[in-house]
């Protein structure tokens, strides 16, 4: 609320108090050859004069403790009506050359009527903040209807209008459409009659007031560089989370209310309409829009950052259409630019973060293997983060659509896993997650040589590719990469698996003969049976430490290994059993039977569904 000095500011007389005091028909012009506008301008002075100094805040009680637009509407239209006839005819006499002396009396009669315009002007706007809140205000959609529209309707048919408006206040039922409808009324008086500036500076003071007290309710503070740059990151989130409350706020309620109410207003004319927006929102605006530059320019950059700054990319980005409509003078051009330059550092950042990402996953240096062949931690921590990163695609788009894509010329284009084809390239965003995810497979294959057995590395392999698959199947990554990206990776998870298969459980595979005439006598059926016991002992022992986390997977790989082995192991033993009965030492050469195959395959591989 401005102090008191600024009220008495706003209303310090023009013209002393005893001027007031007397009559102004002494103003009154020479009977000898009035002109037209003369006798006009005695016909309005002398219907204007009673009415107007009735309200004169100077010399009258009423004038000084009373409200005229509250005390009786009716009376405060035939204000108006006087006020601007009265005008009218000033300007019609100006035209004639009269006498500056012809010009005196309504002169000083309409410099009192504005010194009560003015009083009503600032009334309204502070006894009535509450229903002009921009809250109250932004419901209505009054700035398209009034914009461009005149109170001129009053003056050519004010019945009309008073009751047009007398239905609507039945209507509504609302304070703020009472209040913003006689804002509307005096403002156009007074510009009409050259009091514009005093009109503008009451309602710049008091509605910026309003919008910086919105603006510190929403907890938007103003920041410098090397506060942002020293704060905990933990505490900027929280900064972060209550600007992007903020702006919802600021943007959908506060601006968009006080530009409503202002062109509501200053319907009229088109330049105070802007320039007092201006002035109104410009700060708050700025400190606004201009913290996510901030945040995006002093963070220390970090991909887990990422997230955060893509909530503020979104943020603007949503609210683009209503920014650039709310602040569309060219005077608030500057806050538009504001907004656009804060994008542009986002996409700065998020840019450079996901090139430390991938950096980050080249440079990973761990080299003890996973027991089992299991999940790395770097798949999980990759593919979660990029499985969030996905669920911001449509922002990352935009961020990403300058982007220039990998060279062709420095590797196959199917190693990305689409079509190695130019007819439709991926777009951008689709083909820097696909790139990420090389990366991490790149990594991954490096890891499995740590494990000196090889059908561990397949193993390793399978299951981490697997896990990869398994994310991008349940993510907004299916969307980005597509059927034909999944379906070869799947693919390669079946190459791994059967790459394992071979060579963790060949031997045992190769023991038992598919002909089973090659055993054609007991020794050598004998020494079959050997072969299949230490071949399968062995293998069950070693496969036994390893590890399927994904549920599918492990039942294939089972399912796989068990029809490899068991049918033919089963005609071998059916075959050969009573033979080897009556040999001498039978129980230990024939130590498996089919069932017991079978059931040691069945509880292989321990994990947990991923």
């Amino acid at each position: 609320m401005p102090g008191k000095g600024v009220t008495s500011f706003c209303f310090s007389p023009k013209a002393s108090s005893s001027t007031h005091s007397h009559s102004l028909s002494r103003f009154a012009f020479s009977p000898s050859q009035p002109s037209l506008s003369e006798t006009l301008m005695d016909r309005n002075l002398a219907t204007a004069e009673p009415t107007i100094m009735k309200w004169d805040p100077q010399s009258t009680t009423v004038g000084r403790i009373t409200s005229l637009f509250h005390h009786n509407r009716r009376e405060a239209r035939d204000f108006i009506q006087a006020v601007n006839s009265l005008q009218k005819t000033m300007h019609l006499l100006l035209t004639d050359n009269s006498t500056s002396s012809k010009l005196a009396a309504p002169k000083t009669l309409m410099q009192i009527a504005m010194k009560r315009l003015e009083k009503e002007f600032y009334q309204i706007l502070s006894m009535n903040r509450a229903h002009l809140d921009p809250e109250s205000v932004s419901t209505r959609s009054l700035r398209t209807s009034s914009t461009g529209s005149s109170t001129s309707d009053y003056e050519e048919d004010d019945d009309d209008c008073v009751r047009v408006a007398n239905e609507m206040i039945s209507e509504v039922e609302d304070a703020s459409t009472l209040a913003m409808e006689d804002l509307r009324l005096i403002a156009e008086c007074m510009v009409s009659s050259g009091y514009a500036k005093e009109c503008m500076k009451v309602y710049k003071i008091i509605r910026k007031s309003i919008v910086d007290e919105g603006i510190y309710r929403l907890e938007v503070e103003k920041y410098t560089s090397s506060q942002i740059h020293k704060m905990d990151w933990q505490v900027l989130e929280l900064r972060i989370q209550s600007w992007r409350n903020a702006l919802t706020t600021a943007v959908k309620t506060l601006f968009n209310g006080e530009r409503i109410l202002c062109d509501h207003v200053f319907a009229s004319s088109d330049s105070i309409r802007e320039s007092c927006f201006t002035e109104i929102t410009k700060e708050g605006a700025m400190i606004l829009f201009g913290f996510p530059e901030n945040v995006a320019k002093n963070s220390k950059r970090s991909p887990d950052k990422v997230f955060r700054l893509l909530d503020m990319y979104s943020g603007i980005s949503d609210h683009w259409l209503e920014i650039d409509s709310i602040f569309s003078f060219q005077l608030t051009i500057t806050i538009k630019s504001q907004a656009l330059t804060s994008l542009i550092k986002l996409g700065e950042f998020v840019h450079a973060a996901l090139n430390d990402f991938e950096s980050a996953v080249l440079k990973d240096s761990t080299k003890s293997p996973v027991l089992g062949g299991g999940i790395h931690h770097l798949t999980t921590e990759v593919m979660n983060y990029l499985s969030i990163l996905a669920d911001y695609s449509n922002i990352l788009s935009d961020i990403l659509a300058d982007s220039p894509p990998p060279a062709k010329h420095s590797f196959p284009y199917s190693y990305l896993g689409f079509p190695d084809s130019d007819a439709s390239p991926a777009p951008p965003v689709s083909l820097k997650m696909a790139w990420l995810i090389l990366a991490l497979l790149c990594k991954l294959d490096a890891k499995a040589n740590y494990y000196n057995d090889v059908s561990l590395r397949y193993l390793f392999l399978a299951n981490n590719l697997q896990y990869v698959v398994a994310k991008v199947q349940t993510s907004n990554l299916k969307h980005l990469l597509g059927a034909g990206w999944l379906a070869k990776h799947e693919s390669t998870v079946k190459q791994f698996a059967a790459n394992y298969e071979r060579h963790g459980w060949g031997d045992v595979i190769d023991s038992i003969p598919s002909n089973l005439t090659a055993a054609d006598t007991p020794v050598k059926i004998k020494e079959i049976f050997k072969k299949f016991n230490t071949s399968f002992n062995q293998a069950y022992k070693k496969q036994s430490l390893c590890v399927v986390p994904h549920r599918k997977l492990r039942d294939d790989i089972k399912a796989s290994i068990a029809r490899k082995i068991e049918p033919l192991y089963r005609q071998f033993y059916s075959s050969h059993r009573l033979t080897m009965r009556r040999a001498r030492n039978s129980v230990s050469v024939v130590r498996f039977a089919p069932e017991d195959v079978g059931h040691h395959i069945s509880v292989m591989f321990s994990g947990t569904e991923e």
